[in-house]
């Protein structure tokens, strides 16, 4: 079994559950090494004193909080802990709310929890009730000195702890230009039945193993065709005929656009409506996967 991250208590009312925490994530991710380019040296980094100029172990590396300018006042983990005893120690649960009601922008990271020795019996009630209940228990914790919101969630035979954004580590849309209802953007509802239909044609049940990360494998594969080929060495200079071509800003009509996509599409480019329409490639990416859902429109000999 790995090693656990944290280990304490889910704590609720006059309830305790010892757990200890293990991360749920495993991403596919590449280790790459810095390298000079002039010989292809590896790069390394050290840790130093910006005083003396020497190399620092980690044993002598101390936490510190700069409150006036070059001066410092130094923090040991016991300092962490006597900030506030109750929760450097616990997932302290303060209410339970139905899942659902938990907006997707602020979930964070997804976390184990599994129960401890003596912990198993009140481990697999709180399981039980909050999947009975299809609710969440909202809670803080402290873990690497930063204290956090969680959501406890039941997942199988798991309770999952998701860390939550707090409210203001959101960002406020109202920076962002975005488009008014109005002139030039009033949408008609014809557009939103027929986007509606598309939407409906295209919906199905949420299958995560139907989704696979392949540029972890299309990148090993290109790494192992530069080895093959001894390129080993050689920087792979931007090749002048795979730029993208540029979008259109021809006004378009979007409910002719909603209509070809539930029909079978057309090709990507602006045609005219009497142009013959191509096989098989949609006119939206998004509904390539729906292909043979509806027949296409078969190409006119010429």
């Amino acid at each position: 079994m790995p090693r656990a991250l944290w280990k304490d208590f889910i704590s609720f009312g006059l309830v305790s559950v010892p757990v200890e925490l293990h991360p749920a994530e495993d991403r596919k991710e590449f280790s790459f090494s810095m390298l000079d380019k002039r010989d292809f040296s590896p790069v390394g980094y050290r840790r130093y004193s910006k005083k003396s100029g020497k190399e620092v172990a980690w044993g002598d590396i101390v936490k510190g909080y700069e409150y006036e300018k070059d001066q410092y006042v130094v923090l040991s983990p016991e300092d962490f802990r006597l900030a506030n005893v109750k929760a450097s120690g616990t997932i302290d649960i303060q209410t339970f709310v139905p899942v659902a009601d938990i907006p997707p922008q602020y979930f964070d990271h997804p976390y184990y929890l599994a129960p401890r020795e003596r912990g198993e019996k009140v481990y697999t009630l709180l399981r039980e009730t909050l999947a009975s209940s299809k609710r969440a228990a909202i809670a803080q914790f402290v873990l690497r000195s930063h204290e956090h919101l969680a959501a406890v969630v039941a997942e199988d035979k798991a309770l999952m702890l998701i860390t939550l954004r707090y409210e203001n580590e959101l960002r406020e849309p109202a920076r962002l230009n975005l488009p008014a209802a109005g002139k030039g953007t009033r949408v008609t509802q014809k557009e939103v039945d027929l986007a509606r239909r598309l939407i409906d044609d295209m919906s199905g049940k949420w299958k995560p193993t139907a989704f696979k990360d392949t540029y972890h494998a299309d990148l090993m594969k290109r790494i192992k065709e530069k080895i093959k080929k001894g390129q080993t060495k050689e920087i792979t200079e931007p090749s002048g005929d795979e730029t993208a071509e540029p979008r259109s800003a021809k006004v378009i009509d979007l409910a002719s656009l909603l209509k070809q996509s539930l029909e079978g599409g057309t090709e990507r480019s602006a045609a005219p409506a009497r142009r013959p329409k191509a096989r098989g490639k949609p006119n939206l990416r998004v509904v390539e996967s729906h292909r043979g859902s509806r027949p296409a429109a078969k190409r006119k000999r010429a």
